[in-house]
C-alpha cells in the first residue's frame, strides 16, 4: 500500500506589520495610502475551544482576481475576578496570538492570489512609506508552525 504525499503549497503571501494604532485606524490609514478599500468582516476569526477573537479586514480586488486580509496578531482578555477576594483576587489581562511564534508582530496582511515576489516587495515598500507603521516584512510561510491558524 502507498501513502499519498501531497505537497500542497501555499497559494497565500504573508506580510507582518509593527504598528502601535489600533486595528480600525491601520485599516484606514492603508485604503488612504495603498487606494484599496479594507472593510470590516462580519465576524472575527475564532478557534475552537479558545476564547480569543481576532478582528478581520477583507479587501477583494475582483479586477485582478486577488483577496486580501487584515488581521490583528494579539487579542487581550481583560478578565475581572473579584470571586477570589484573597492574594490573586481582581482583574488581570490574559494575552492570545494568531501566531503564537511571531509575537512582536502586531498585525498580518494576508495576500491571496498574488504570488509574484516583486508584487509583494512593493507592497512592503509602500506600508512602510505610512508613518504609524514601524516596518513591514514578508514573512516565509515554511517556517511557520502555526501557519494553519490563517487558512479560513
Amino acid at each position: 500500500m502507498h501513502l499519498l504525499q501531497s505537497d500542497f503549497e501555499d497559494d497565500y503571501s504573508l506580510v507582518g506589520i509593527h504598528s502601535t494604532e489600533e486595528d480600525y485606524r491601520l485599516a484606514y490609514l492603508i485604503n488612504k495610502h495603498l487606494k484599496t478599500k479594507f472593510i470590516r468582516f462580519k465576524q472575527n476569526l475564532d478557534f475552537k475551544g479558545s476564547d480569543a477573537e481576532f478582528p478581520l479586514f477583507e479587501y477583494k480586488d475582483e479586477q485582478n482576481f486577488m483577496n486580501y486580509y487584515l488581521i490583528n496578531n494579539k487579542h487581550i482578555q481583560y478578565v475581572n475576578s473579584n470571586e477570589n477576594g484573597g492574594l490573586f483576587g481582581g482583574s488581570y489581562t490574559t494575552t492570545y496570538y494568531l501566531i503564537p511564534e511571531k509575537k512582536k508582530i502586531d498585525f498580518f496582511l494576508k495576500i491571496e492570489g498574488g504570488d509574484h515576489e516583486n508584487y509583494i516587495q512593493e507592497i512592503v515598500t509602500n506600508l512602510k512609506s505610512i508613518n504609524q507603521i514601524i516596518t513591514s516584512y514578508p514573512l516565509e510561510l515554511t517556517k511557520l508552525k502555526s501557519k494553519d491558524h490563517l487558512i479560513f
